[in-house]
């Protein structure tokens, strides 16, 4: 049996001016409420690209910008300072606007395979020099393997900031 609902067209009245009234509240608070940055009360910032960077490409200060975290759930392991990225070399691309991953970034290789470096081993007072081919491209602090060109021996050794490779005692 079918029952005509009494006052419907007044309840449905009522919730419509309900939602207006929430519309009409949430307005003014937006006007009234603190700044839109909430990163500036902790001091969050992430840098972005300002172009899209791809793979192999060295990173310039004048392609990047440091712009407010506002997501409170970002993963950890993203770039906050230019400065600590400046130089670097991107693993893999970086579009342009998104947060750059420290992990998707390099050291600058400072040895390249088959460029000539200086090969130097000490133990005590005992220093010896010696010319070598790189098996790898390598970045500072880097284990590499290196060829002794005079004997054609295969050496490890660690990559220097001057670019000469300390070779590893056996």
């Amino acid at each position: 049996m079918f029952r005509p609902r009494k006052n419907l067209a007044r309840k449905r009245a009522a919730g419509r001016a309900g939602a207006l009234l929430a519309f009409a509240l949430i307005a003014v608070a937006g006007t009234l409420a603190v700044p839109a940055v909430p990163a500036l009360a902790d001091g969050r910032f992430a840098v972005i690209p300002k172009r899209t960077i791809y793979p192999g490409e060295q990173l310039d200060a004048t392609e990047l910008e440091e712009v407010a975290v506002t997501n409170p759930n970002i993963a950890p392991g993203y770039a906050e300072r230019i400065e600590a990225v400046n130089g670097m070399v991107t693993r893999r691309t970086l579009v342009a606007g998104r947060i750059i991953l420290v992990s998707s970034l390099r050291e600058p290789f400072a040895v390249s395979r088959g460029k000539a470096v200086r090969l130097v081993f000490r133990n005590g007072p005992l220093v010896i020099t010696a010319s070598g081919s790189p098996l790898d491209d390598a970045a500072v602090g880097d284990l590499i393997k290196v060829r002794n060109l005079d004997s054609g021996v295969i050496v490890t050794g660690t990559v220097m900031e001057d670019r000469t490779v300390h070779v590893v005692a056996k």
